[in-house]
């Protein structure tokens, strides 16, 4: 069963990398459906769909971990028992982890509202279904050091539709932020929020005065967002992010993979103990901890999710293969 926390959490250390007597803490949001996900979000939650066979959430906690985070909450949905069955109480990634529920799945603002009662200090959020590669993720921390500022949002320089998709920012001239913009119609420029958020506790208050949007009929944090700026809150931006991929569909666990790939320098990845019978050729495919290929055909741009036999022949290309599934693009 997923674990209830009971009480909040004393996190004022001195000489934490925050504010004096401040300790950062992180928040993963993974309670979402994933209905354009299907049929894979029916057996899987999204945030633990595996990406070159490690988890997406096993990847953020890592990101985490590099900035000295150790107490993680992760707020959980309808498969929130999958999460404590992969992660347990994060003693294997040197953290502890706390697993919350949320039961309606209304918005972001919403889900971030319920680690109001057990965070007292700034924490670093992660969207559960954001891939990211980064180098220099310490820089969000930089920027709220040297801008003295009560958020920092993760951004990115990207397409229209890209950020038609995601969230507009806005600066003045010295860098502040003054408007974000959910799924913008017509981007004012070209920089996207990309799912990354570092706030202050304050940001609570601002949550607790965001209505429903017309749009979606959800709490949206953008709105929030807005909210606290308008309050007059600073918040500046970190361009932190090498790449940024949310898995929206099923194919996009296979362009994922690839970019992740590509970033490691290899074309592909044989996971432990797997059994390749015929030596086929594989290229950008990964092919997951004891799984079985039967076949004897070339691989190319497919994924293999652990414990899984593939027993197709000749050229396999663009697919996706789960114990359950087998999905061609």
């Amino acid at each position: 069963m997923v674990m209830r926390i009971m009480g909040g959490v004393n996190s004022c250390h001195k000489g934490d990398p925050m504010k004096p007597g401040q300790k950062l803490v992180g928040a993963i949001l993974a309670a979402g459906k994933g209905s354009r996900l299907q049929p894979l979000s029916e057996a899987y939650p999204k945030p633990l769909l595996p990406i070159c066979n490690k988890p997406i959430v096993g990847y953020q906690l890592d990101y985490m971990k590099g900035l000295g985070i150790t107490d993680v909450y992760i707020v959980v949905g309808e498969l929130g028992d999958m999460f404590e069955r992969q992660f347990g109480d994060g003693s294997g990634y040197g953290m502890k982890l706390h697993y919350l529920t949320q039961e309606s799945q209304l918005g972001i603002a919403h889900a971030v509202m319920k680690l109001e009662q057990y965070i007292s200090s700034p924490f670093m959020l992660f969207l559960g279904d954001i891939f990211i590669i980064s180098h220099t993720l310490d820089d969000m921390v930089k920027q709220w050091r040297d801008h003295g500022c009560d958020a920092v949002l993760a951004v990115k320089p990207d397409t229209p539709d890209n950020i038609m998709r995601n969230f507009a920012i806005v600066l003045n001239d010295g860098g502040r932020v003054t408007r974000v913009i959910e799924k913008p119609r017509y981007p004012v420029n070209d920089l996207k929020g990309c799912g990354i958020y570092l706030f202050d506790v304050s940001i609570f208050d601002a949550i607790r005065r965001t209505p429903r949007t017309a749009m979606r009929d959800e709490y949206e944090i953008t709105e929030s967002i807005q909210i606290y700026i308008e309050d007059g809150h600073p918040v500046y931006v970190s361009h932190a992010l090498d790449d940024d991929i949310n898995i929206t569909f099923p194919e996009d666990m296979i362009d994922c993979c690839i970019r992740e790939m590509k970033h490691r320098g290899v074309d592909k990845i044989i996971g432990t103990d797997a059994f390749i019978r015929s030596d086929p050729e594989i290229k950008w495919s990964v092919i997951g901890d004891n799984a079985v290929i039967d076949g004897d055909g070339p691989i190319e741009e497919c994924v293999v999710f652990p414990n899984t036999r593939v027993m197709k022949e000749g050229p396999i290309k663009r697919m996706i293969f789960t114990p359950e599934y087998e999905l061609k693009f």
